[in-house]
């Protein structure tokens, strides 16, 4: 029933798309959307991929300052809000990643982001972002199975002044960003930005009464871009994000209330540096993307999540990627080339301290030990706590060369890339725990069992892959279609967040239960492969005023790395390779302007994902659905647009819109699920000259839904969705401004 008035609001608010008396019928077309890659041709409508755009006018309209923003404006694209910002978990046609290596690549400005923690972040003025759809391993490599985001944010050479946006909300909602766009010459434009912002959050910890989800994040941004000449162009960009986050919000299934004694949040700082040199020479082009990211973040967490004192743990991350990409690209005639060479190393340092206290020891470690021993025969532990050390080095690094040629022959273009990586990753590893415990016979102590292990060793891994690319494309006036074969890679990896458990293990093994546990066979997961078959096509018709992509795919997918909660241990989990997967599906997206005043724009995406061959060492799990990937996503928005004054410039804004998501199975089984859910938000805005004045709405429903349910030590927990919330925006964008 709450779906169906979201829907019957939302059309209220749209159906009258005829033009008010006393306005103009002015017909006006879309612009063409553009793909601004390096590695991408300029015009989306020779592409042959499915890819989204979300234009700078949407940017502003929804607001969008970080990634989460596009979660249904792409179909098929869904970046929950759930856990912390280091959860960052980004879903794909049926593809994503909970932990470790991404499924989506990322670049913000063409460096790519390696670390899937530092994903989740927000930043002032993006004007941009490109959502390409389906495997890009050939063009980007390594964990752009799923696809690649394309992040681009303003340029001092595009638009100067000053841009300054403050607003406020519920919920204690508060943002403000501000930034100087200028040009210091002809050929030089320096820009400074700095974000802002800050929420209560949705719940409270009934324990203390605290605040969950409460959190601050802070940005800055220092681009600098050179023009010496009309050939070459250098951009740099250095920024900067902090961000601090209480959490998190996981109420059990039975209470549905949040309750955990022990301390929990989430804290990063990051550091990212990028320099991308262009050169636009006669018969080529020739371009250096070089990138270094530093990242460190702290996450304590209560795992258990319950007033009880089971367990906590704590993990520092400090992480270093260094990435150098050059490519060169060619056209002579009907024929065209790209090629280029791509090199990383990336370099991580992990403390991931496990800290078992007395509630753990009483109910998880001694019942465990002491049914399997004689009767009469008890163990006590001689600590109300223990500590489970683990420290890890995950050097890592890799090399690519890559090529793509194309060449049109009448109205089609035919295309054929492939790329050669190699790749190989080290896991140093340092785990220790010192502790001891009492035997008791008839309640008398009869002997003391000390318990000292440090385990330290060093796995290492590589990875070679070929992965191809072939599409045929044809292109009519301002359509295209085109049908695509490609392969997909997600790198391998080790399950660091395994060896508190392992420690468990070893200690229990210590104590004659139970057996040794395989590190390497625990530890290491292989990579994740996929043939990707799609065809589609995009297209814009009457007179520009309607553009429309679609697609069809079909993906094949081998060793699909998915997070499960290893039997017979306690706590924690893994990533574990599924033999074999399937996924099909379909995408529409369409914008319509009938007039001037009005915007319509319609995103639908359908997925179908299945185990094909999949045994979890518990049940064979063949036939059930992919969990935490939806099987729908739906995006629809009207906005009609007014000048109230033409004497005084003020115009008039309202754009109702509605987000739809699942289903959602929260486990491999599927024993648990979210139904569909949709969400209604309105944004309305009033602009005169060069300040604007918006109010919005989220939620207009109130819809109760889960964003994330898992299993953790014998029980259930949920995240239960963000509900209705409001605020207000003030914006001023002075256009060649000069202090």
């Amino acid at each position: 029933m709450r779906l169906y008035l979201s829907a019957a609001l939302l059309l209220s608010l749209t159906l009258n798309g005829a033009e008010l008396p006393g306005d103009s019928v002015s017909i006006h077309s879309l612009p063409e959307v553009s793909v601004t890659s390096i590695k991408q041709a300029s015009s989306l409508l020779r592409q042959p991929v499915s890819v989204t755009t979300v234009s700078p006018v949407e940017v502003e309209r929804y607001a969008i300052a970080g990634m989460k923003g596009v979660s249904e404006i792409a179909p098929n694209f869904y970046m929950p809000d759930y856990g912390s910002r280091m959860t960052s978990s980004i879903y794909v046609r049926g593809i994503g990643a909970r932990i470790d290596q991404p499924a989506v690549g990322l670049n913000v400005d063409n460096i790519p982001f390696l670390n899937k923690d530092a994903y989740d972040f927000e930043m002032a003025d993006i004007e941009s972002v490109e959502v390409l759809r389906g495997p890009q391993s050939t063009l980007y490599g390594r964990n752009t199975i799923a696809g690649l985001i394309n992040v681009y944010t303003l340029s001092p050479m595009r638009w100067q002044g000053v841009k300054v946006k403050v607003g406020g909300g519920s919920h204690g909602f508060g943002r403000a960003s501000a930034g100087y766009y200028g040009k210091l010459s002809e050929q030089v434009g320096m820009s400074v930005s700095g974000y802002a912002s800050h929420t209560n959050g949705y719940t409270r910890n009934a324990f203390n009464d605290s605040r969950s989800g409460e959190g601050e994040d802070y940005s800055l941004r220092w681009k600098t871009v050179w023009q010496p000449s009309d050939r070459v162009v250098v951009e740099n960009t250095l920024s900067g994000v902090r961000s601090r986050q209480s959490g998190y919000p996981y109420a059990p299934i039975e209470t549905g209330v949040v309750n955990h004694n022990d301390t929990a949040y989430y804290s990063r700082y990051g550091l990212t540096e990028g320099l991308t040199v262009k050169w636009n020479a006669p018969g080529f082009t020739l371009a250096s993307i070089t990138g270094l990211q530093m990242l460190h973040d702290d996450m304590t967490m209560d795992q258990d999540f319950t007033p009880l004192s089971l367990f906590t743990l704590r993990q520092k991350q400090h992480d270093l990627s260094v990435t150098q990409d050059i490519v060169m690209r060619c056209k002579v005639g009907h024929y065209s080339w790209l090629a280029g060479v791509f090199a990383f190393y990336k370099h991580g340092r992990i403390s991931a301290p496990v800290v078992f206290k007395q509630d753990g020891i009483d109910r998880l470690i001694l019942p465990n030990v002491n049914n399997a021993l004689p009767p009469g025969m008890q163990l006590q532990w001689d600590e109300p706590e223990f500590l489970l050390g683990s420290r890890f080095h995950t050097p890592t690094r890799g090399l690519a060369v890559y090529h793509r040629s194309s060449v049109e022959a009448g109205p089609f273009e035919i295309a054929a890339g492939i790329r050669f990586d190699h790749e190989h990753a080290t896991l140093s590893y340092g785990n220790d725990v010192t502790t001891s415990a009492t035997m008791n016979m008839g309640g008398r102590p009869i002997g003391t069992r000390e318990i000292d292990i440090h385990d330290r060793d060093r796995i290492c891994r590589t990875f070679n892959e070929v992965l191809p690319n072939v599409s045929v494309t044809f292109n009519h006036n301002n359509s295209a279609f085109f049908a695509s074969v490609s392969r997909g890679y997600k790198a391998g990896g080790f399950n660091t967040q395994m060896f508190s458990q392992i420690l468990q293990t070893k200690m229990m093994a210590s104590m004659g239960t139970p057996p040794e546990i395989d590190v390497d066979e625990v530890v290491g997961y292989r990579p994740e492969t996929s043939w990707n078959y799609e065809v589609g096509g995009h297209f814009s018709v009457d007179r520009g005023r309607v553009y429309s992509t679609f697609s069809a795919f079909f993906i094949d997918l081998r060793d699909q790395q998915v997070t499960i909660f290893p039997e017979g241990l306690v706590s924690g989990r893994m990533m574990a390779n599924a033999g074999r997967t399937r996924s099909f599906g379909a995408e529409l997206t369409m914008r319509y302007a009938p007039t001037r005043h009005w915007l319509f724009h319609v995103a639908y995406g359908y997925t179908n994902a299945t185990f094909r061959h999949f045994n979890n060492g518990e049940r064979d799990l063949s036939g059930r659905r992919v969990p935490f990937a939806p099987e729908n996503t739906l995006f629809l928005s009207a906005t009609y647009t007014t000048t109230l004054s033409k004497r005084h410039d003020v115009t008039l804004s309202i754009s109702p819109d509605l987000r739809g998501t699942g289903t959602i199975y929260w486990d491999e089984a599927n024993l648990y699920k979210q139904p569909f859910y949709a969400e209604v938000g309105l944004t309305g805005g009033v602009k005169w000259r060069s300040l604007t004045a918006e109010l919005w709405l989220k939620n207009l429903t109130d819809t109760q839904f889960n964003l994330f349910r898992y299993e953790s030590v014998g029980s259930s927990f949920f995240q239960r969705g963000a509900p209705f919330r409001c605020g207000l925006t003030l914006s001023l964008d002075i256009e060649n401004f000069r202090f």
